[in-house]
């Protein structure tokens, strides 16, 4: 089994920064890509940035020029640096990993807990 940890998040007002870490840990051989998903209230969950192992990084249109997603594959960490914030960023940020696992072939999904992102204009 594979934890996600997320830290960050909280309230901050339109134009303002935050910064989400993310943590992976237990039964790791490797992790293929980690990123970052949101939902905010009555839509779906959607793709916010993601990084490969090869650091190879994608955004969606509405955060490129303000997000930025890094990683450290050492530590099984990622963290998404939110620059000029809008309300619209509004929504619970899930931390996502494709891993393969020690005990087990194959690559598995997991999903953090979520930690909340509140914009105020």
């Amino acid at each position: 089994q594979v934890q996600l940890v997320e830290s960050g998040g909280g309230l901050v007002q339109a134009g303002g920064s935050l910064r989400l870490s993310c943590a992976a840990s237990g039964s790791i051989a490797s992790i293929d890509a980690m990123g970052w998903y949101r939902q905010a209230p009555g839509n779906q969950r959607e793709l916010v940035a993601t990084i490969t192992s090869g650091t190879r990084t994608n955004y969606a249109d509405s955060v490129k020029g303000r997000f930025i997603i890094s990683g450290d594959s050492a530590k099984n960490t990622i963290d998404l640096q939110m620059n000029t914030l809008k309300p619209e960023d509004t929504a619970v940020y899930y931390c996502n990993a494709i891993v393969r696992e020690v005990v087990r072939w194959g690559e598995y999904e997991y999903w953090g807990q979520g930690t909340q992102v509140t914009v105020s204009s």
